[in-house]
């Protein structure tokens, strides 16, 4: 893991001072919108000798324009910058392996999905791609699952089978990319209803509905391997809310032990090393109350935390870099949408980075969430990202947790327990029990 956070941070730094002023690649990045990008870009090769248009001086550029315009679903325009032969950075490739993720989660168009994650596979294995960041086993389950929705169902079998590794197993297993063992589940599933085996697709989409590998895009699979191993959908609704609800009940019992039942509202969040679990590592630092802290949103204009004494607060502290950080967002919209303003703030506030990094990247990816920033890690001195902390109505610290719980829907149920127990909790302190 500390070699893909090294290769993200290096491709970002090195990109960022190869170009002069004008057209500054790191200026490049930060523009929210890919036509704009496009535009900037043709502006440039036209101060450029053609012979320059396809060299290393435009490498940068055409890397970003491809992985953005699949982003955005125009798989003409990927193509066009692809042909280029662009020689991706650490970041691109994530961001390209994202969105071909995302253009076979919206189901619009599983034959370019198929298209596209078979010849970046190919080119891996002539060796004039590089797999940098381990994401070539998520190209072939997209593959295989592409295939098993255009209904070659051999091919699908046939690459789902290369996927048993040790290696494999281990990398889904790891809580750092979004969904990576929900979205296999999901991915396998397809190909088992493709292969007429329902039942096998069915057991397997429970047991991870119960054990909360799980997540939204699963949900039409799942009711499909319901409906063809019960004959019918009649029941569906009942069945997964029952999964649901027990998964949820377990990290309740969970997350339960874990609530600071002494009030708090200054203290030294520490978690056992990861290196040597009897040695405890410093999370963050809270040297002042919550209600003394003011911070900047987006719009440059000062957010006092005191505003929100009276109602849960969470804060989430991350970076753009930081793939799980961002993995969890998803999970945090959801609990967001279960409450109103008066009830809950959640701000997930970002450390280190420049308002117009953050503002370009919270556009790009279409972030809702409430975004503040703390570019010197004044607040509470976070230590590692993702950390979140969960205040009650007075300002105490009831929860903090380090990391991202390693699928959506248990992202959910994780901080969804933490908000209601700091509730029940209040509600009943405040009645005097």
């Amino acid at each position: 893991m500390k070699k893909i956070l090294f290769l993200l941070l290096l491709s970002t730094n090195v990109l960022a001072q190869q170009q002069g002023a004008k057209y500054s690649f790191n200026d490049f990045m930060l523009i929210e919108k890919v036509e704009d990008q496009e535009a900037k870009y043709k502006a440039m090769l036209k101060e450029l000798s053609p012979e320059q248009h396809s060299t290393s001086v435009t490498n940068d550029f055409r890397g970003e324009l491809t992985f953005a315009w699949l982003n955005k679903g125009n798989v003409e325009r990927y193509r066009y910058y692809k042909s280029t032969n662009p020689e991706f950075s650490g970041r691109q490739y994530l961001y390209l392996v994202n969105a071909l993720e995302k253009l076979f989660d919206e189901g619009k168009d599983y034959k370019s999905v198929e298209t596209i994650s078979k010849e970046l596979l190919e080119e891996i294995e002539k060796g004039t791609l590089d797999d940098l960041l381990g994401r070539a086993p998520v190209m072939k389950e997209l593959n295989a699952a592409a295939n098993a929705k255009l209904g070659n169902v051999a091919r699908a079998k046939e690459m789902m089978g290369k996927l048993s590794s040790e290696a494999d197993v281990a990398m889904r297993d790891i809580p750092y990319f979004k969904d990576s063992k929900s979205n296999y589940i999901n991915r396998y599933a397809m190909v088992l209803l493709a292969e007429g085996k329902d039942k096998d697709a069915f057991e397997l989409l429970t047991k991870a509905f119960k054990d909360a590998d799980s997540n939204p895009y699963m949900l039409d699979t799942f009711k499909e391997a319901y409906k063809k191993t019960k004959g019918s959908d009649q029941g569906f609704e009942t069945y997964l809310i029952a999964l649901q609800k027990e998964a949820y009940q377990h990290y309740y019992q969970e997350v339960e032990k874990l609530y600071i039942a002494s009030p708090q509202q200054k203290m030294k969040g520490e978690l056992p090393s990861p290196d040597d679990p009897t040695e405890m590592m410093t999370l963050f630092e809270g040297k002042k109350p919550v209600q003394e802290i003011t911070l900047e949103n987006l719009k440059g204009e000062p957010v006092r935390l005191a505003d929100h004494t009276g109602k849960i607060l969470v804060v989430d502290f991350w970076t753009t870099l930081c793939t799980p950080c961002v993995a969890a967002f998803t999970g945090f919209e959801r609990v967001v949408a279960d409450y109103n303003k008066a009830d809950l703030q959640l701000f997930v506030i970002n450390l280190f980075e420049t308002d117009r990094t953050v503002k370009a990247y919270v556009a790009q990816k279409g972030i809702t969430l409430d975004v503040l920033r703390d570019e010197e890690n004044l607040a509470y001195n976070v230590q590692g990202t993702p950390t979140k902390i969960i205040f009650d109505p007075s300002g105490n610290i009831r929860f903090y947790a380090a990391g991202y719980a390693g699928s959506t829907d248990r992202e959910y149920y994780k901080l969804k327990a933490m908000v209601e127990i700091t509730k029940a909790r209040a509600v009943s302190a405040a009645m005097g029990e």
